[in-house]
This record gives C-alpha cells, sequence and structure tokens, in this order.
C-alpha cells in the first residue's frame, strides 16, 4: 500500500513566471488594482466630507494637503485609475451582453479603454487648472 508521501509530484498550473505579459491580462489585473484604488479614492472623499463639515480650518488643512505636489499626484492618479475603471467597465457590460468577445475585438476595445483613459483624464486635469477646451 502507497503513502500519501510517495504520490507523484505533479507540476503547478502555469502562472505569472510562464506567461508572457498581454494586454488582456495587464489590463485585466489593472481593473483589480484600480477597483482596490477607488477604496482609497473613498477615503479621501470622506476625509474631504469630514474636513467640509468640521470648519474652515479643518477645510483648510485639507485644501492644503490636496494642493501639495504629493496630493496633486495621488490625486491625478486617482483620476487616472477611476477613468480607466469607468471604461473598462463600460467594455465588461459589453461582454456580460455578448458583445466584443472575439480577441480582435477585445484587443480593439482594450485600447479604446487605454484611450479613454487618457483622454478623460486629461480633460477633468485640463478643466482644474482652466484650460478651456
Amino acid at each position: 500500500m502507497s503513502s500519501p508521501t510517495d504520490a507523484k509530484v505533479r507540476p503547478l498550473s502555469p502562472h505569472l513566471q510562464i506567461y508572457k505579459p498581454q494586454l488582456t491580462s495587464i489590463l485585466s489585473i489593472m481593473h483589480r488594482i484600480t477597483g482596490v484604488g477607488m477604496v482609497l479614492g473613498l477615503v479621501v472623499f470622506v476625509w474631504w466630507l469630514v474636513a467640509l463639515a468640521s470648519g474652515p480650518e479643518s477645510y483648510a488643512n485639507f485644501v492644503s494637503c490636496a494642493q501639495s505636489t504629493v496630493g496633486q499626484l495621488f490625486l491625478f492618479g486617482l483620476t487616472l485609475g477611476f477613468f480607466y475603471h469607468l471604461s473598462n467597465g463600460v467594455r465588461h457590460l459589453f461582454w456580460d451582453a455578448g458583445f466584443g468577445l472575439e480577441l480582435k475585438e477585445t484587443y480593439k476595445t482594450g485600447r479604446i479603454v487605454m484611450a479613454a483613459t487618457v483622454i478623460l483624464t486629461g480633460i477633468v486635469w485640463l478643466k482644474a487648472y482652466g484650460v478651456v477646451l
């Protein structure tokens, strides 16, 4: 009779160390990362609301943080992540409806998602800095 330790060692399923990154896999991973990023954005949003309700001094402290270089980089990243997650979420809704499931179409819509992310983020930040479009 054989023991469990005598069993053959089976190979693990291929994963990131085996497969080369593809546009579809990178977009999928980024969708998950931006979803987590939206949680951080929600924390900042709540901070903003609490500062707003706490009076002028608290709000001035929040604005000071938000206008710092680190704050601006964080808000830019949050905006970028938001528009990516939104655009890719719309793409997923189309997939749920049965559209765009062919490999060629997934690459095309993936590029559209990336372009929409850059364009929408650019519009918001240009408007935020008073650039008229």
